[in-house]
């Protein structure tokens, strides 16, 4: 009995442990539980299961991503191959990689899915799926499903509508949903892992493990919301991006994988 207790005692104890350390690691980032959504494009209003997963609560800024370039140069604005983005590769920076001070907490933007993917890489992380991107987005300020708060579905239909405020703000500078996120709507587009391939149908984590359907376009399906004009305009512009592709108003955030059960449910 007492060996029992021992070993289950152990188990506890180092449990504790990873489960604290997956907290540090994740300080910056806010934990999604598993859960159902139901994506713009779901056939019969077929709600999809998406696994757990940590997201970055605000996009990546600037200043976060002059610190990659300076260890990794071969990121670097005149330094990064073709092969890996289009002219205009943080046209925003100068040649010394500094940009205007007022951009320092600001979202990075002019960067292509290589570059977004490489740096999440370098963190330990990946770029969030449209599935997973979309959970989040989906949330509105008082509930994990926006759609019924109408307010709210307004101010984003808004901020989505307008044209993008120069200098781009700060990050944390619009809302900050249920989940605890900021700036899903209304400060930049953001890549996703699966950017091209938003419109097919696989399973989210599944689709998160290969690249064989990255630059294809994928199958259109029934809308599961056709008022929803924002969702709209997203899937509109990833079907309408290659991995090399830069945008003046695209950014990016990343996530990371649930190692240890937490708990939470």
């Amino acid at each position: 009995m007492k060996s029992f207790l021992w070993t289950v005692g152990v188990v506890v104890f180092i449990n504790l442990q990873l489960h604290a350390q997956n907290e540090v690691e994740h300080n910056n980032m806010q934990f999604i539980a598993a859960g159902k959504y139901l994506p713009l494009y779901s056939g019969n209003n077929n709600y999809k299961e998406i696994k757990a997963f940590y997201i970055d609560r605000y996009p990546v800024t600037n200043y976060e991503y002059s610190l990659f370039v300076r260890e990794n140069p071969d990121w670097g604005k005149n330094q990064v191959k073709r092969l890996f983005s289009d002219k205009g590769y943080l046209k925003h920076w100068d040649d010394n990689h500094s940009f205007d001070n007022r951009l320092k907490d600001s979202p990075v933007v002019n960067i292509s899915w290589f570059a977004a993917q490489k740096y999440c890489e370098c963190q330990g992380k990946r770029l969030p799926t449209t599935d997973e991107w979309e959970r989040v987005a989906a949330a509105g300020l008082k509930s994990a499903d926006g759609s019924k708060e109408r307010d709210f579905q307004q101010w984003v239909l808004k901020v989505t509508s307008s044209a993008q405020p120069k200098p781009i703000p700060a990050v944390g500078s619009t809302k900050q949903n249920f989940f605890g996120v900021w700036d899903m709507h209304g400060l930049v587009w953001e890549w996703t892992y699966d950017f091209n391939s938003s419109l097919s149908s696989g399973e989210s984590r599944g689709d998160a493990g290969s690249g064989s359907n990255l630059f294809c376009g994928g199958g259109g399906a029934q809308a599961g919301d056709v008022e929803n004009y924002p969702a709209f305009l997203r899937y509109a512009l990833r079907s309408s991006l290659k991995a090399t592709h830069v945008l003046q108003n695209l950014g990016f955030r990343c996530v990371s994988e649930v190692k240890v059960q937490t708990g939470r449910k």
